[in-house]
């Protein structure tokens, strides 16, 4: 069975159960997850006792705010629609990753998942296979060094990506300057007080890696086929990663199925049960398995 097979499986009154949008689920978990943040960061800035690890943890908390933007792309995580803009917004301001241009680039993904030439995440950087290219890979500097060229190239104007319908580039032009402002303001702030370098700049760096590694299952050395069954991976984990991530580790599910929000996606797992072409048992078997098969040789150079 391959997944248009088990969307056509599911009984219609099932299908409309699982898409039903709710706000009450996407507040508690945004409350969640914001004051985690809100606490890690009062615990920097206090400098209360172990406070550097504080500073992984709150990186680690930020950086997946990914997980959530990217789920507002897809409108789901709130039943109102200015809910899922302007969260998706703001946490593409605090990750550096603007939201206008990435629904376009996401919804690009979705409607190409692995189709090497189409799939916008292939073509702006095709999984590591040497160690070489997988450390500068996991470092997550080409994240950040992509997205200052892509948020600068957006601003100026440029072409955002054949992703981009011409109808949005006013507004991805937009976007990026007001992101611009943003940042020089937050820069400038920097010349005052140093708290936004030790509660956002420097956690963003220090957690980006983890998201990485995170984001490297979500397709890694699956097949350049149209079948989700066979070109996603879910992988199973604990409460506090699918927490953190939004319910993302069923990606199956959600690229199965993208208009299911967040908080049903444990039941589609339920439902797919015996279908799943490749699921995993946690993060660190997919990571062991992954590095013992990189290639030693250094045969390929970072982008």
């Amino acid at each position: 069975m391959d997944h248009k097979s088990f969307i056509s499986s599911l009984p219609r009154d099932t299908l409309a159960g699982l898409t039903e949008l709710r706000d009450a689920p996407g507040v508690l978990h945004l409350a969640g997850h914001a004051g985690l943040i809100i606490w890690f960061g009062l615990w920097i800035s206090q400098g209360w006792m172990l406070w550097p690890l504080a500073v992984l943890a709150q990186g680690v908390t930020l950086c997946f705010l990914f997980t959530l933007e990217h789920e507002t792309t897809h409108k789901t995580p709130f039943k109102t629609l200015w809910i899922n803009e302007w969260v998706g917004r703001i946490c593409g301001v605090v990750i550096l990753l603007p939201f206008e241009w990435f629904r376009y680039f996401h919804l690009a993904h979705h409607r190409f998942t692995n189709v090497p030439g189409k799939d916008p995440e292939l073509i702006s950087g095709v999984k590591p296979e040497t160690w070489s290219a997988y450390l500068w890979h996991v470092s997550g500097l080409p994240f950040w060094m992509g997205m200052i060229t892509q948020i600068t190239r957006n601003a100026l104007g440029r072409d955002p990506g054949a992703y981009v319908p011409p109808s949005a580039h006013t507004r991805v032009t937009h976007e990026a300057r007001r992101m611009l402002i943003i940042y020089t303001f937050a820069a400038l702030s920097l010349l005052v007080s140093p708290l936004l370098f030790w509660v956002w700049l420097l956690p963003c760096l220090l957690g980006q890696p983890v998201l990485r590694l995170y984001l490297l299952a979500e397709h890694g050395r699956c097949a350049f086929v149209a079948n989700m069954f066979e070109n996603t991976r879910t992988t199973l984990t604990n409460h506090v990663v699918r927490f953190l991530a939004w319910n993302m580790p069923y990606h199956i599910e959600h690229h199965t199925l993208p208009l299911v929000p967040f908080h049903k996606l444990p039941d589609v797992h339920v439902h797919m049960q015996g279908h799943h072409g490749v699921l995993v048992k946690g993060y660190t078997t997919f990571t062991k398995d992954y590095v013992t098969g990189l290639n030693p040789q250094n045969t390929a150079q970072p982008d």
